[in-house]
Order: structure tokens, then C-alpha cells, then sequence
């Protein structure tokens, strides 16, 4: 058995230790009924045992939840790639991108222009078309 699946282990324990734990336990109201004679006087742990054996029961079980995570943590990381982790969003952004001046190829996408040769003359805009204003010629001097 792998230190992951006996850390998971413990972990789901120490939650569902949690849960009832948290569970079991009266609110703060509660202690109004036990002053007319039907309270937890006659409990297993005496009048006020019960809180505080429950509340330090719930502590520990927290302070094991929490070490649990913080081994699964250190264990998932850590431990199995050998160093830093390199997971995340941002992970491969850039490893498909074009390097420096590198124009897509022509059959690529269409509602991308492909730039014009270096020293061409650029291309007229097409008659008739509405999305495209027509500029008026300057005078010739």
C-alpha cells in the first residue's frame, strides 16, 4: 500500500470523525434545558464532561485532517515528480506558438489575411463593397 492511499485513508477517517463529532455536540441554547432538571446531569460523563470530551475529540480529529492534507499534499508533489511541479493553467502556453516573424500558412485560416511579400505593391480594396469605404483620390499637384 502506497503512503497516498493510507494518507487518503486517514484523511476520509478523520472527516467522518469530524462530522458526527460536530454532530453530537449541543449548541449553545441547549444548556437552558439542563437547568430545570433535564439536561446531561445524568450523562456518561457528568454535567459538563461531554462538552469537553467532545470539543477535544473534534480538535484532534481536525488537527489529524489537516495533517493528513498537508501530507497528501508534500506526497502527491514532492515526492513524485522529483521537484517543482509544472501543472497548472499556463501549462504549454507557448510551445505551438510561432517563433519570431513566421507568417501562417496560406490555407490556414480564412479570416486571417496573409501578409503581402516584403516590397509589394499592396493590394486595391474591391469595388462594391459595402464594409469598405471608398476614399476619394488626392489631387494631383
Amino acid at each position: 500500500m502506497s503512503i497516498n492511499t493510507i494518507l487518503l485513508v486517514v484523511q476520509f477517517l478523520a472527516a467522518l470523525a469530524i462530522i458526527i463529532l460536530v454532530l453530537l455536540q449541543q449548541g449553545k441554547g441547549a444548556d437552558m434545558g439542563s437547568s430545570f432538571g433535564t439536561g446531561s446531569a445524568g450523562s456518561l460523563f457528568g454535567a459538563s464532561g461531554a462538552a469537553n470530551f467532545l470539543s477535544r475529540t473534534t480538535k484532534w480529529a481536525a488537527v489529524i485532517f489537516f495533517a493528513s492534507t498537508i501530507g497528501l499534499a508534500y506526497a502527491t508533489h514532492a515526492i513524485k515528480s522529483g521537484g517543482p511541479v509544472e501543472s497548472g493553467v499556463m501549462q504549454g502556453f507557448g510551445a505551438g506558438a510561432p517563433k519570431g516573424d513566421a507568417v501562417p500558412a496560406a490555407g490556414g485560416n480564412a479570416a486571417v489575411p496573409a501578409a503581402p511579400a516584403p516590397g509589394a505593391a499592396p493590394a486595391p480594396a474591391p469595388k462594391g463593397d459595402a464594409s469598405v469605404p471608398s476614399v476619394p483620390a488626392a489631387p494631383a499637384k
